[in-house]
């Protein structure tokens, strides 16, 4: 396995106002003079690893984490039934990045993320280009409509017991439409057996796509506190049910507002939630970037993977 840093902790964090009523939690660490970087969690609401900032050697990198609106420790928890996501959405998630950055007084970063991470961060970037001096991303995505519809139905045909759980799960009305946003309704009901249930649903099916890899492991997503979970799923389906907020092929499509930001995009050639189309397709719109496959990776990444990551951030260093 590739060595990572030595764990090291936070010398500042804190909860910054950002509005509509959300507090967004925040840390940095490493070298407050080294070459700012933002690390961008996945999910959507995942909430920030500590264990990411590993990537990063603390005396050359100023290193921010944040936990996105309505996760980690961030403040409202989407857990609560009463935590409203009308507030959550990819543009006001961009509005707090810019915030925090501000706030702390940075004027580029270097930003690293994978999965949701990614499409949150080539929006950010085709948003804010000036604010971003590169990129580096694994598994990724942009997060759409055919992205999710693949992931909630498409990836069936390789698991077709496990889908057919995860679409019988729905009252029967329901299993021929829109699965995603019929899951979001039931993690939205006032009823917590109904919540709790379906989100065990929900993580029961991402963790068969996980587990379905050869590297994967077993309740790689059910695996967190009920609250997490909760948060997570809630989270994860209202933004998948409303295609991340964003127009179709947005991403791709604005592409060239990331010409002059140097890119590093490297994906596993077996990931079968997030299949490598997407990051040949993005690589090829933005010439500043490279694209590197990693075949015995899939998307929850291998020892091949975790080298490349470290040298795309060691190369930006």
């Amino acid at each position: 396995m590739p060595e990572l840093h030595p764990h090291y902790e936070p010398y500042a964090q804190g909860l910054l106002d950002v509005g509509d009523g959300q507090r967004m939690h925040w840390n940095a660490s490493g070298n407050p003079a080294g070459k700012p970087a933002a690390i961008v969690h996945g999910g959507p609401g995942s909430g920030h690893r500590p264990g990411a900032r590993r990537y990063f050697d603390p005396e050359r990198y100023h290193v921010v984490q944040f936990d996105q609106r309505g996760c980690g420790q961030s403040l409202p928890h989407a857990a609560d039934p009463a935590t409203g996501l009308e507030h959550n959405t990819t543009e006001r998630l961009i509005a707090d990045m810019e915030r925090l950055r501000d706030h702390l007084g940075i004027e580029k970063w270097l930003l690293y993320g994978g999965s949701w991470g990614s499409t949150l961060i080539l929006a950010y970037a085709q948003a804010h280009p000036e604010r971003v001096s590169e990129i580096v991303l694994c598994g990724v995505t942009t997060t759409r409509p055919e992205e999710t519809d693949w992931l909630y139905r498409g990836v069936a045909r390789f698991l077709p017991g496990p889908w057919e759980e995860f679409r019988n799960f729905l009252p029967a009305a329901d299993r021929d439409g829109d699965l995603v946003a019929a899951y979001s309704r039931l993690l939205n009901s006032q009823d917590e057996t109904v919540r709790r249930a379906a989100a065990n649903a929900w993580a029961t099916w991402e963790d068969a796509v996980i587990a379905h890899e050869a590297l994967g492991k077993p309740n790689a997503y059910s695996d967190r506190p009920a609250d997490a979970l909760m948060a997570f799923t809630r989270i994860t389906a209202h933004y998948f049910a409303h295609h991340a907020f964003l127009a179709d092929d947005q991403l791709l499509h604005d592409a060239g507002r990331l010409v002059g930001i140097p890119g590093e995009l490297i994906h596993g050639r077996l990931d079968l939630g997030s299949p490598l189309d997407t990051a040949w397709r993005l690589t090829r719109a933005w010439p500043e970037a490279r694209l590197t496959v990693i075949d015995e990776s899939g998307h929850t990444g291998s020892p091949a993977m975790t080298e490349a990551v470290l040298a795309a951030i060691e190369r930006f260093a």
